[in-house]
């Protein structure tokens, strides 16, 4: 009886791959969840496990061919093969396997979601010889997205970490083992292991050569290997990753790597006062991101100040009355979030992005919330924010904050957003210009609310007054579809009523 291989789910929008390699050829002996292909899509390239041990019988797909997903890559014939592996667990629980000692459980880097293929290790919460029940937190990998903490899947005593503080790993690669029998022998500490390399973080240095689709883009722009950094396993270069080069200026003449900035003199009684410590995965990305940003769009940002006081008194009569029906404190994030999906209907383009030569309109609105962590900024998404009233945008943004605070945020929370919130006023911000959060075209500031004199029906009386900043790209927002947005948002703010009346 032979068991197919079909092309998997690739993830949202990826309907299609092309074949990249083939790690089996017919007749070789396979292992149940030993990778026999590896497809690679527009975003990522994806390693096929064998669904069954046995003998690989037919390739029907040759490398470079493009298949859709479900389409038949080949076929194994059952016998003859090697014994199979432990079945893969879920993508976002660690993996427990036999490890050489029967008694021994490996704890391996979990898959942490589409498009993340390494992780760096952060701090551990164990050490050899430690005992741990089932599910006790025993490292916290980062990714450039978010942080992950690992669970122990057995109870038992550490007897082995291979992964230091600070190494980058691949989904797969062993983390540490556990005696579950708690009678294990301490093993050599991770200072004896050899650390994971680090994937290339540019082609030049790739072991893989670039994917078929990206090589036929770097022909058509006259790209060379060099001019384009890989984001794909081992290095390879991807689809996007031209995309991105090209979009970022990239010619046909290579620019020099920048260097590092040099410091200047150190006094050596300073120097012993530094502390020198790496960026982190995401503090990485959220630097190179910002800095796309400036490099890409014609970003520009104009401001507004709106009279906080109707939204304050709104809140002071109904607070109570709404915690008490809705078990959710009534902030001012979901007046704003509301404010800003209604002036999105209305001014749509700052609600698009670009797209090559291409305008994207959404018609939906799934509204980024910026939240400040320990590790870094990251931006939770509310999805179709406009058709939600105030009380499930207050939920939504208040569960969304205690996943980032508690590290729990996974891909989905934080993907497909349309327009970005950031609220510097929590920590005192009086007036910023925000950076977009790219591909998005608009990200709205929010300020302190500070008591300032100001002239009404020709009477100086003191208000409740709030700073509102929106950055857009200029590209695709005109000036006065950028004042008109935030004059929406502002009237909206200041007459609450026409939230409720959809004005």
């Amino acid at each position: 009886m032979a068991t197919e291989i079909r092309v998997p789910t690739l993830g949202e929008s990826v309907s299609e791959a092309t074949i990249a390699q083939w790690f089996k050829k017919p007749g070789d002996a396979v292992a149940q969840d030993e990778p026999l292909v590896e497809l690679e899509t527009d975003k990522v390239t994806v390693e096929v496990p064998a669904p069954a041990a046995g003998t690989l019988e037919s390739i029907v797909v040759k490398e470079g061919d493009t298949v859709e997903v479900g389409a038949l890559l080949g076929q194994i014939a059952e016998g003859a093969g090697a014994a199979p592996a432990a079945p893969a667990k879920q993508d976002n629980e660690p993996q427990a396997k036999s490890a050489g000692k029967a008694d021994l459980v490996d704890v391996v880097t979990p898959s942490a979601g589409e498009s993340v293929t390494e992780a760096e290790v952060g701090e551990w919460s164990v050490k050899v010889g430690d005992t741990v029940k089932a599910d006790d937190t025993l490292v916290e990998l980062e990714t450039d997205k978010a942080a992950q903490e690992v669970p122990a899947p057995v109870a038992g005593t550490i007897v082995k970490i291979a992964a230091e503080t600070g190494t980058t790993v691949e989904p797969g690669v062993l983390l540490c083992q556990i005696d579950p029998s708690g009678e294990g022998v301490a093993a050599a500490p991770a200072a004896a292991a050899a650390p994971a390399p680090s994937a290339p973080a540019a082609s030049a240095g790739s072991s893989m050569p670039p994917a078929p689709s990206a090589q036929k883009m770097m022909a058509e722009n006259n790209l060379s290997a060099d001019q384009v950094a890989g984001s794909g396993k081992r290095g390879q270069v991807l689809k996007e990753d031209v995309i991105n080069a090209i979009a970022s200026g990239a010619t046909a003449a290579a620019a020099p790597a920048p260097a590092a900035v040099a410091r200047g003199p150190v006094n050596a009684q300073d120097e012993v006062r530094e502390e020198r410590v790496r960026m982190t995965k995401l503090r990485q990305t959220i630097a190179r991101r910002l800095k796309d940003a400036q490099n890409t769009a014609a970003m520009l940002t104009t401001y507004n100040e709106v009279d906080m006081g109707p939204v304050m008194e709104l809140r002071k009569q109904y607070k109570d009355l709404f915690e008490k029906k809705h078990g959710v404190k009534l902030g001012f994030m979901g007046f704003f979030t509301k404010a800003v999906t209604h002036a999105l209907k209305e001014i749509p383009a700052v609600n698009a992005e670009i797209d090559g030569t291409d305008i994207i309109y959404k018609n939906f609105c799934h509204v980024g919330v910026a939240v400040g962590t320990d590790k870094g900024l990251v931006v939770p998404v509310v999805r179709d924010a406009d058709q939600m009233s105030i009380a499930e945008i207050e939920k939504e943004i208040g569960n969304l904050g205690r996943k980032a605070r508690d590290g729990k945020l996974g891909m989905a929370d934080m993907s497909g957003g349309t327009f970005t919130i950031s609220n510097g006023g929590v920590y005192g911000s009086l007036m910023s210009s925000p950076i977009l959060n790219a591909p998005q075209s608009g990200i709205l500031g929010m300020h302190k609310i500070q008591e300032r004199p100001m002239a009404v029906n020709g009477q100086v009386v003191i208000r409740p007054m709030m700073y509102l900043a929106l950055s857009y790209d200029h590209r695709i927002v005109d000036g006065k579809e950028a004042v008109t947005f935030l004059v929406r948002v502002k009237e909206s703010l200041e007459d609450p009523q026409r939230l409720v009346l959809d004005l």
